[in-house]
């Protein structure tokens, strides 16, 4: 294995964290603004990584998104309150863990990339107590909406990594559609909110979190 800095990018909502209940509830909030029928949970998970404005214009697309936006938002700010983020947003099982781990290996670094808000990023990493995890953070407010590769453009800019040592992370397929844009790697996860067979963009798809450094070193290893 070659010297080179490694970046290894995470989707933050059905990648490390399980943030369905609250996603579902506020996205009630927000079709109840503008008197429409809630959706479905598949349809509502099914935009789960897409910026806010985007998603609502894909879910109402004659909506007033604006109106959208904002009572989703203060609903989510509502529900957190109520039951603290790590409650209600808890990691996925073996998150913390490789996580503890890919950080202490000197040739790693970390990141995330997520349709979140700044706002509602900090919280959440802070809830978990993560705060010194990530060299880079990108979320909606600076950034077009997944899969556009903006995001990931940002984080090699700012770790200083090559994109044939990137790789993303991530349970939909803006996820995996937005490395592939980047010229990244794109590892899928099973456990989030697309369907596996929505992840044909990506190059494997890992069932369970202990599986992902063993991933990454085949990965690294191949194309040293």
């Amino acid at each position: 294995m070659s010297g080179a800095l490694r970046l290894v990018i995470f989707d933050v909502d059905g990648t490390l964290v399980d943030s369905q209940g609250d996603i579902l509830a506020a996205m009630g909030e927000a079709f109840d603004a503008v008197d429409l029928p809630r959706p479905s949970r598949a349809t509502v998970l099914g935009i789960v990584g897409l910026s806010l404005e985007v998603a609502m214009a894909r879910l109402a697309p004659e909506a007033d998104h604006a109106r959208m936006v904002q009572a989703y938002k203060d609903a989510y700010m509502t529900l957190r309150a109520k039951t603290g983020a790590a409650q209600s947003s808890p990691l996925y099982p073996g998150a913390r863990e490789t996580l503890e781990r890919l950080q202490s290996a000197p040739d790693v670094l970390l990141g995330v990339a997520t349709g979140k808000s700044k706002r509602g990023l900090d919280k959440l990493i802070e809830a978990h107590a993560l705060e010194n995890v990530f060299v880079t953070r990108q979320v909606a407010d600076f950034h077009p909406s997944k899969p556009h590769p903006s995001m990931i453009y940002q984080a090699m800019s700012d770790a200083g990594v090559k994109p044939q040592d990137t790789v993303m992370i991530g349970d939909t397929s803006f996820d995996m559609e937005m490395a592939a844009a980047a010229g990244v790697s794109g590892f899928g996860v099973s456990w989030g909110y697309h369907p596996v067979s929505a992840l044909s963009a990506a190059q494997l798809v890992l069932d369970e979190f202990s599986a992902l450094e063993g991933a990454l070193q085949a990965l690294w290893r191949a194309s040293a």
